[in-house]
């Protein structure tokens, strides 16, 4: 009886442990950053680990620095391009000053909902919080800053000090130059398109590594801060939370439905990824990438799109220009026993939907807060007590930013009946920027023969 014949080896190898965390959706990366985030933090205060504090410490500000570090070229070229892109738009005046409208309208809405929960629960009464020592910020904002701070002095200190309103500035400028000029131009817009590509396709390879940014940006907060620091604050933190979430999952929702027409499900379905990276890495711009990628899959045309995305990235604030400043006016206003009228109420959704830019899509919103509270009067000191748990804050009103950008461009699309239905409905498509480069050199292919 012959012998059974050798079993063969397989032919695939098991896959490698960076092959299995690669096909691992991002989503789960990100949640087991959190928890592997939140266990180390608290290892770390607990047993009092100073070089775990510093390691998760360093990693957190590692990823932060390098998205910072895209935020100058990003903001410029897509600025640029997205302008030049204008000329492939029909009714492309129309579809601006829709689109400002709905940024302004749903602003007025979200610090509507800030200021309604402010009133009802009373965030500053009962703290205890002692104001002693507590000093202004060196930089704090006002109207003539803002007015005077977006044209620059100096084109090169608007790039170097990452002063994105006057980046802005420069890029429209430079857009609507080089839409004048026209084929001459050409080479100038071909690079711009070019920078952006690349500097995309390199921030994207820093959003892959936004798992180990949570990890150490939530684990350097719960080793430093712990759980303590929110009990004095925790009205005040739920409030924020609240808002936010009225506005992202409440306010979005009812007008996807009843404005749009469309299924509020869908929209979360496709650009969650871009709403989950807002709430890790704390920048809208930042995010811009994802944002514009998930709003061109949601059935946004990719022209309109680029114009949309970019300057909601750098204005579009219901989180930190709306719902938080209107929250913490109140917060101020009531520890330090100011009486604030019906005037001060007013003024205050006025600055939180005229002012919104003062905020140019940069991590955090003292900016903002301060502009509302030396509008109103209130002391700049009182900025003091909700620094230190900003980063908790932050991370919430950075989500809703960044889904109210890509909100009314669906919303306005849908209108216009510019909207692919099929797409919205379906959201698919890669989200890395790279994968884009040829629809958008042939969109400016479409520009320079137009011009």
């Amino acid at each position: 009886m012959s012998a059974a014949p050798a079993a063969q080896p397989s032919s695939t190898a098991p896959p490698s442990a960076l092959a299995r965390i690669r096909r691992t959706p991002f989503w789960v990366q990100i949640v087991a950053g959190l928890v592997l985030g939140v266990l180390l933090g608290f290892v770390a205060r607990q047993n009092d680990v100073s070089w775990l504090t510093t390691t998760l410490d360093t990693i957190g500000k590692t990823f932060v620095q390098l998205l910072k570090l895209a935020v100058p070229p990003l903001v410029f070229t897509a600025i640029v391009v997205s302008i030049a892109n204008l000329r492939n738009v029909t009714n492309a005046a129309r579809l601006a000053a829709r689109t400002l409208l709905w940024f302004l309208i749903t602003s007025l809405i979200a610090v509507s909902i800030g200021l309604t929960i402010g009133l009802v629960t009373n965030p500053g009464r009962g703290t205890h919080l002692s104001t002693t020592g507590l000093k202004a910020p060196a930089d704090s904002g006002s109207w003539v800053d803002f007015l005077t701070g977006i044209i620059p002095t100096n084109i090169a200190d608007a790039f170097l000090k990452v002063n994105v309103l006057q980046i802005v500035f420069l890029a429209v400028v430079a857009g609507a130059a080089i839409l004048k000029v026209g084929e001459k131009a050409a080479p100038i817009l071909r690079f711009n398109e070019s920078l952006l590509e690349l500097v995309q396709t390199a921030l994207w390879w820093v959003i892959r590594l936004a798992p180990l940014g949570t990890l150490g940006l939530i684990g350097k907060s719960v080793a430093v801060y712990g759980w303590d620091l929110l009990q004095p604050l925790a009205t005040f933190t739920a409030d924020i939370y609240l808002g936010c979430a009225l506005v992202l999952f409440g306010v979005y929702s009812l007008l996807l439905r009843f404005v749009g027409g469309l299924n509020p499900l869908n929209f979360f379905k496709g650009a969650w990824p871009a709403i989950q990276l807002a709430f890790v890495s704390r920048s809208s711009v930042g995010t811009l990438p994802v944002t514009r990628r998930v709003t061109e899959r949601l059935g946004v045309p990719s022209e309109y799109a680029s114009f949309a995305v970019p300057f909601g990235a750098t204005t579009k604030m219901d989180g930190c220009a709306a719902i938080y400043p209107s929250i913490a006016a109140i917060f101020v206003a009531q520890v330090y026993g100011i009486h604030l009228g019906i005037g001060d109420y007013l003024l205050i959704a006025f600055v939180s939907v005229i002012g919104s830019a003062a905020t140019a899509g940069l991590t955090g919103a003292i900016v903002m807060l301060t502009l509302t509270l030396s509008t109103l009067g209130l002391p700049l000191e009182g900025v003091g007590l909700l620094l230190a748990i900003d980063p908790i804050l932050d991370m919430m009103r950075t989500a809703t930013n960044v889904a109210g950008q890509s909100v009314v461009p669906i919303l306005v699309a849908a209108r216009e009946k510019t909207l692919d239905l099929a797409a919205y409905n379906s959201p698919t498509g890669d989200l890395d920027p790279g994968k884009a480069v040829e629809s958008r050199t042939a969109a400016t292919e479409k520009v320079l023969t137009a011009a």
